[in-house]
């Protein structure tokens, strides 16, 4: 039997292909072929015609199918579209009113590093618009040289916004990792302690790791997934007035803006050790910088580098 929805159904594709090897046939001729009586190669052939596969008799010929069968297709092609469309709409009502009387829909609890990684993953994977992350230090599922999803993401326009907690400039092969990114069009800035590992994409999905520092290795990384809702605004909201307070990073390479970089790790708090260590030079060239940049600024402490350099916009 031959299904309500096909295009074609078998007996009308074998009916076709026939009348194409005849080159021109009438009723009878037709039947004798087909192996079928008058009555039925007359239907046949009438159900070909209307379908605009045939002329009209007493001599059928066939006529190409891509005309007549392209439109068919492209009917069907905006009724699916259409059908989507309506579909997506009412998961999305649905979705809507669920949140309004279920906090499960809100928040999804992920259980194990590995699930973490592949939601951090697929959560940079499907934004299009901004990624907000706070990275503290000792990183739970995603370390930052491990974050292979956002050079990817930052090539096809969504914008990166990181908070670095100072501790993690310092932790080895970090700090380049976190050169490269700006280089690549991350913003970064740093403070010197984040209240909660946190990423944000789009303003509509939040990632929060639920087990505190003091609990690692007793108990298996979880963390919330928020959905839109009062809890991730306030999110947004805590990562905004965090990004207010803090130091920018910038990534100046050159050695002619060396002084740049030196003075954004300055001010984020590193000692004159690390920064030598994170630029590749001697801890006394850092020291000769910053005695030549307080007497640009006319100033005799580091303090008022750090005050003169934000007046001035050298960060």
């Amino acid at each position: 039997m031959s299904g309500e929805g096909e295009v074609l159904p078998p007996d009308q594709q074998h009916a076709y292909r026939l009348l194409v090897r005849l080159s021109g046939t009438d009723v009878l001729a037709f039947a004798e072929s087909a192996g079928v009586t008058a009555d039925q190669a007359a239907v046949t052939l009438e159900a070909l015609q209307a379908k605009g596969l045939a002329t009209p008799g007493p001599v059928y010929h066939a006529l190409p199918p891509d005309v007549a069968l392209g439109e068919i297709l492209l009917r069907r092609q905006q009724d699916l579209q259409a059908a989507r469309q309506m579909m997506a709409a009412l998961s999305e009502d649905y979705r809507t009113n669920a949140r309004r009387h279920s906090a499960e829909h809100l928040v999804e609890i992920v259980v194990g590093a590995g699930a973490l990684r592949q939601r951090l993953a697929e959560m940079q994977e499907s934004a299009t618009d901004e990624i907000l992350w706070f990275c503290r230090a000792n990183p739970i599922a995603m370390e930052g040289p491990a974050n292979d999803e956002e050079l990817p993401a930052l090539k096809r326009g969504v914008k990166y916004r990181a908070i670095y907690e100072r501790d993690l400039l310092d932790t080895p092969g970090e700090l380049e990792g976190i050169v490269g990114a700006i280089e690549a069009g991350e913003e970064s800035r740093v403070l010197p302690a984040l209240p909660v590992r946190l990423a944000i994409a789009d303003r509509k999905l939040a990632i929060c790791p639920l087990v505190p520092d003091e609990a690692r290795g007793i108990a298996q990384p979880s963390a919330a997934l928020i959905r839109p809702s009062e809890l991730l605004d306030a999110l947004v909201a805590l990562f905004e007035s965090h990004w207010e307070r803090a130091t920018p990073v910038l990534a100046a390479k050159p050695d002619e803006q060396l002084d740049t970089l030196l003075l954004s790790l300055l001010v984020s708090g590193l000692p004159d050790k690390s920064i030598a260590t994170h630029l590749g030079v001697s801890r006394r060239t850092v020291q000769r910088r910053l005695d030549r940049m307080m007497d640009l600024a006319g100033v005799d402490t580091r303090t008022g580098l750090a005050y003169q350099a934000a007046r001035r916009g050298w960060l």
